[in-house]
């Protein structure tokens, strides 16, 4: 299988290291507008500065890790060039252009994959069985907050010229919510706050979006990215339900900003009236492992032509959910749900 690898900061360059692992895949071009420093094992591959160069080689399967801006036009040219796409979260930075990547998906007969890594994490699976086994309506409670600095606020701003860290990041953990009580959100609401005069007046880098469900289930979810950032309580993941709570116990214990301890379980601590049980997780896989397992993925439902219609309209509903809280912050109201199913 043919593979093109579109934007090479930390995930492009981890999914190009788990295509070259793959019997599977071939990479025939690694595209980056700007010269970067790639590992050992991607040295050798021919570099390209554009995207339309790399559609240019004719590429069975397009892998996009770019800024978030450009992922819609990108998955659609490459759809439309005859590859199939992977693309980074998160999908799109507006609703339409979400759909509208779907839509041409559909219509070409093209697998979509969206890089939801959390979906290929055995302990996070777990976490979702858990909680599921105690029963809804639930509350949600979520965040993930980076103390950045140096080359990694760096980043930040570069990404929040975009997109804010509600739905950059958010999307993962709206998702878990979504696969856990498997209903219909109904209604979003948000706030958020410009605490650094290094980004644009309209861009804010911290928000907390809310959200509810039609079986009675809430959930709230909050991301601050920043110097300013506290590390206290940063990394929350719980699951409250009538009959108890799931939560990690363990996983990433500071360094806010640094990738591998974002997936990070450790154990999970399983609360009932009755009593609690600790569940141990170790031999977690990292940060590269989880890519390698997520390219695989979409190789095997590229090969055996899988059905991945609910994979893409799962996409969609979690990026609604974040780009309303995103419009209500910057709207100052809560956003009805009914026109975006």
């Amino acid at each position: 299988m043919r593979v093109i690898v579109a934007g090479l900061g930390n995930m492009g360059r981890s999914h190009a290291l788990a295509y070259h692992a793959h019997p599977d895949a071939q990479i025939v071009g690694l595209v980056n507008r700007s010269t970067t420093k790639l590992p050992d094992a991607l040295a050798d591959y021919p570099t390209f500065k554009t995207f339309e160069e790399g559609l240019g080689l004719n590429p069975d399967l397009v892998c996009i890790a770019t800024y978030s801006d450009s992922h819609a036009d990108y998955a659609i040219a490459a759809m439309e060039a005859g590859a199939d796409v992977f693309i980074e979260k998160p999908l799109a930075t507006t609703f339409e252009d979400a759909r509208r990547v779907v839509a041409t998906a559909t219509r070409l007969n093209r697998k979509l994959v969206v890089g939801y890594i959390l979906r290929h994490h055995p302990s996070w699976q777990r976490l979702i069985v858990e909680a599921r086994a105690l029963g809804g309506p639930y509350v949600f409670r979520m965040n993930l907050n980076q103390q950045s600095d140096g080359p990694t606020w760096d980043t930040h701003k570069a990404l929040m010229q975009t997109t804010s860290p509600i739905v950059d990041c958010g999307v993962h953990y709206v998702d878990v919510m979504c696969q856990i009580t498997d209903a219909k959100p109904v209604r979003v609401s948000g706030m958020g706050l410009r605490l650094s005069d290094e980004i644009a007046t309209d861009m804010y880098n911290y928000g907390q979006l809310q959200v509810w469900f039609d079986d009675g289930s809430i959930g709230w979810y909050e991301a601050g990215w920043g110097p300013m950032m506290s590390e206290t309580a940063f990394f929350v993941k719980d699951v409250v339900s009538p009959n108890g709570a799931v939560s990690i116990t363990d996983g990433n214990k500071g360094a806010s900003d640094n990738v591998d301890g974002h997936t990070k379980v450790g154990g999970l601590l399983v609360h009932r009236p009755s009593g609690d049980k600790l569940i141990d997780l170790p031999d977690e896989p990292d940060h590269q492992a989880l890519c390698n397992a997520e390219q695989a993925f979409v190789i095997d439902a590229i090969s055996n032509n899988s059905d991945l219609s609910r994979h893409m309209n799962d996409a969609v509903q979690s990026l609604a959910i974040c780009l309303a809280a995103d419009e209500s912050i910057r709207m100052g109201h809560p956003i009805d749900l009914g026109d975006q199913q």
